[in-house]
């Protein structure tokens, strides 16, 4: 089978095209290198700042085109899969349809179906947008403006996401949340399939013995602090801290290239991801597929679609109540003679649920029924 990979987030088509390939088909990856990530990819539409950048963006994606035709099934990074306005989006998305076969999105970020899920009032108990009937400390924040979140309300993306909707063949979701927004929508053609997590390419630093201190490991995404919940993670670690200075520490990073990040996180227990999820996204399955601890999401509603009934390992964190985050942290810290068997049912859980080949095999069978 042949596919292209229309855009990437967090390393996932990139990971899952190195898998393809490993499997016998033919993938090809054409990104910008998820941003300040610098992941891989075939195709470079890497996009710089400012007009000059805009005009040599538009520029690159003419010219690489002709790449994206005749393949068994395009992936598409989202609704805004390459870094264009979506009345330009249109287009490129006329022209994959018109030259290759299925065409699958990925549903894997904020787009305007996640959007209103998160506005509806029963899709989930609390969003990054909503917590309860509240808005969340990332709506009305700068990050919010500069992201330009209104938009997502626009007349012009309603249009654009209907156009989208009506021209894919099917969609996967690599969370269970953007699963809960698309399967009333979609039905059958959306699956939950996980994120991929090239398991074997990184070598387990298992917590073997109960640690004199725990070492939390953070971090930082400079321009998504607020929407992450990163802001109160930090918060209550360094208040937890204070309260035992010498029974933990912390290593906290900022905007790492991809492969340092990777490095950089191997000689901490825990790490802490992210605050408004139900599900442990990439940064945490990372960290549990090399032995560390994570404290993320993990909500029943996550555990029940993929059917995990026994293996727990990762430790929830909710935006409310207040003071959540530093009862599970001063429980790690009370608790670390537990560390080793979680660091152990870490990697066994990301073996079992994300491993890239099994992952990858879920799209597969999906595509096969398209």
């Amino acid at each position: 089978m042949k596919i292209l990979f229309a855009g990437d987030a967090s390393n996932m088509h990139h990971c899952l095209a190195q898998q393809l390939r490993q499997m016998g088909h033919y993938a090809v990856v054409a990104s910008g290198g998820s941003g300040w990530m610098n992941t891989g990819r075939d195709i470079d539409l890497r996009r710089y700042p400012g007009r000059i950048g805009a005009v040599r963006y538009v520029a690159t994606l003419l010219a690489n085109l002709h790449k994206m035709r005749g393949f068994d099934v395009v992936q598409l990074c989202g609704p805004i899969f390459f870094e264009l306005k979506p009345w330009r989006l249109k287009h490129v998305l006329n022209f994959l349809k018109n030259h290759n076969g299925k065409i699958v999105l990925s549903a894997l970020g904020t787009d305007y179906v996640y959007y209103n899920a998160c506005h509806d009032g029963h899709t989930y108990r609390y969003s990054d947008y909503m917590v309860g009937n509240q808005p969340s400390p990332y709506v009305g924040s700068p990050e919010y403006f500069a992201q330009q979140q209104d938009n997502w309300k626009a007349p012009f993306m309603k249009d654009y996401s209907d156009f989208v909707l009506s021209t894919i063949d099917g969609a996967v979701a690599c969370l269970w949340e953007y699963y809960a927004a698309y399967a009333p929508i979609l039905g059958p053609k959306v699956i939950h399939a996980g994120i991929p997590i090239d398991v074997d390419a990184l070598q387990p630093h298992f917590i073997d013995e109960e640690p004199e201190k725990v070492r939390f490991f953070i971090g930082i995404q400079r321009k998504r602090t607020v929407i992450k919940g990163t802001d109160r993670l930090m918060a209550a670690l360094e208040r937890v801290h204070a309260e035992m200075p010498d029974r933990c520490e912390i290593e906290r990073v900022e905007n790492l290239p991809y492969d340092e990040y990777v490095r950089r996180m191997n000689s901490s227990h825990v790490l802490l991801d992210q605050l408004y999820s139900y599900t442990p996204a990439t940064n945490a399955l990372l960290a549990m597929a090399q032995g560390m601890v994570a404290v993320s999401g993990a909500e029943p509603e996550y555990y029940d679609l993929i059917g995990e009934t026994t293996n727990h390992p990762i430790i929830n964190v909710s935006p409310t109540p207040e003071g959540h985050i530093e009862q599970q942290l001063r429980w790690l810290i009370e608790n670390k003679a537990m560390l080793p068997t979680l660091s152990h049912n870490s990697r066994t859980f990301v073996e079992t649920h994300n491993a890239a080949n099994k992952v990858a095999k879920r799209y597969l069978d999906f595509w096969e029924t398209l």
